[in-house]
């Protein structure tokens, strides 16, 4: 991979810990998780992050702003019955159900790498109030929209945006693959 942004390559990644309790290795792995896809969308042009590989239509900028939604989604809206965070507090989502990855490619690099970064931190502020609450069994303000479900405990919100991060990280290598060949784990 090209030189990346300070702090932004494989090796600054913390790997999750291996004897840990479960909060602590539920956050080692969504941190983890976090910086793999700063890693993969580092050092890259705007052009490259808004440059779609066919047969798909996602692109590198798509998934950090995808990612820096569903963050905010789950841990503010769902999570803490708040509103999501700017930008996407104010998006027509009835227009556009998909605006986050449609609107991506108007970002800058930067901005997009801001977005995440502030999703990131209100998140991470979220866990720690939840996990101070009621811990891992804390549960959602918000209830799952499938009949009988209830609310959604903070473990499964965890272990949910672990998966979240790792499918979209398998779509980021193989975008950065076609983009300039950079591979890695």
């Amino acid at each position: 991979m090209p030189a990346p942004e300070p702090g932004l390559d494989a090796d600054a990644r913390v790997d999750p810990p291996l004897r840990a309790d479960e909060a602590t290795t539920l956050r080692g792995y969504l941190d983890f998780h976090r910086d793999t896809l700063r890693w993969k969308t580092a050092g890259l042009t705007a052009e490259q992050l808004r440059t779609p590989h066919p047969p798909s239509r996602l692109t590198l900028g798509g998934l950090v702003k995808h990612l820096a939604y569903v963050e905010s989604h789950w841990f503010s809206a769902m999570l803490h019955g708040g509103e999501v965070v700017a930008p996407f507090d104010t998006a027509d989502w009835d227009a556009d159900p998909d605006w986050e990855f449609h609107s991506a490619g108007d970002d800058s690099p930067e901005e997009l790498r801001r977005i995440l970064d502030v999703a990131v931190a209100d998140s991470d502020r979220r866990i720690d109030a939840a996990l101070a609450a009621g811990g891992l069994d804390g549960t959602s303000v918000r209830e799952s929209g499938r009949p009988g479900e209830g609310a959604f405990s903070l473990r499964w919100i965890l272990v949910h945006m672990i998966e979240e991060y790792a499918r979209h990280n398998g779509h980021a290598d193989l975008l950065r693959e076609a983009v300039d060949g950079a591979t890695g784990e």
